[in-house]
């Protein structure tokens, strides 16, 4: 079976730690390069993260530092949701250093997909930065890229803000321009997040699963984002769904403008399903997801990664 070569942008984050396990063990992925960026906290701490993260399941991953800001405006925090670390509820062991490459990450991405003999697929589970800047630095390589895979967005109602997703409200500067971009793209918005939560009795299930699933249940059991049937709402898993288990979800195509002017509605991301706008869709949004698919589907994919880990 031909993997699928893939870069992953994140800033870990709890729910980042869960969506990098599954693509580092899934056998149709082959993650080529990390690259940690500001986002949930700040660079250092989602950079320490991600090292850990590593070390603890045994993998040697290319990773470079991304971006310590937005483009144009000052960082936000999600601090208080995944506690002052970005990882808290589990102690890891330290950093798995040796992973750590030099360089900028636009440039080390570019290096990655010219060496690829097949289109490169990207993840991008936190603010939009270092994409963005990539695709500015090497326009030319958007034609080796198979597709864009993002969890950020909201169709309605934000969660940072009355209409900003906190990916996209990070630097809705740049996620205007991964949109704009002409990639295929397909989008895990806020929403369905809210429809994928996890309730206590998977979370037991999945802690019982081994090594990697207690670390799992440790980390989700204490992101503060419980909803209000106290289950825990998953979200950057929800990209690698898409990825490895497309199935579970119904997808519109839509055209997404992001909100970079009124202070208002900054950060919005406007998603035109009914051609209002008259502009041709930029991407497909997941509309829907069915809960008990998504829950047996988290579950079996965190059971099958080797207990040795």
């Amino acid at each position: 079976m031909t993997k699928t070569p893939l870069i992953i942008s994140t800033d870990p984050g709890i729910d980042d730690a869960v969506a990098i396990t599954i693509a580092l063990f899934a056998k149709q992925l082959d993650v080529k390069l990390i690259v940690p960026t500001w986002g949930n906290v700040s660079l250092p701490k989602t950079l320490t993260n991600t090292l850990k993260l590593l070390a603890f399941l045994g993998k040697t991953i290319p990773v470079v530092r991304g971006a310590s800001q937005p483009l144009l405006r000052s960082a936000i925090s999600a601090a208080d949701v995944h506690g002052e670390s970005g990882l808290a509820g589990f102690a890891f062991p330290a950093a798995a250093t040796t992973c750590l490459q030099p360089g900028l990450a636009a440039t080390a991405i570019h290096e990655v997909v010219a060496a690829s003999s097949e289109p490169v697929t990207l993840m991008q589970i936190g603010p939009a930065t270092d994409f963005a800047l990539y695709f500015n630095q090497y326009p030319d390589d958007l034609a080796h890229i198979k597709e864009l895979v993002i969890m950020g967005g909201a169709i309605s109602a934000g969660n940072w803000g009355p209409y900003a997703e906190y990916n996209v409200a990070g630097d809705p500067e740049a996620a205007q321009m991964v949109f704009k971009s002409g990639l295929k793209i397909r989008v895990a918005p806020l929403e369905l997040g809210h429809q994928a939560y996890v309730d206590q009795t998977v979370l037991k299930q999945i802690e019982q699963t081994g090594h990697v699933g207690h670390m799992i249940a440790a980390l989700l059991t204490n992101l503060h984002d419980l909803n209000t049937n106290q289950g825990v709402e998953i979200y950057d898993a929800l990209a690698a769904g898409i990825l490895l288990n497309p199935d579970m979800y119904e997808f519109k195509p839509a055209f997404v403008n992001i909100e970079t002017t009124h202070a208002y509605t900054y950060g919005a991301s406007v998603m035109d399903f009914d051609h209002f706008f008259k502009q041709q869709p930029n991407a497909e949004i997941g509309v829907t997801i069915h809960r008990t698919d998504f829950s047996n589907w988290l579950l079996a994919t965190i059971a099958a990664i080797p207990q040795g880990h």
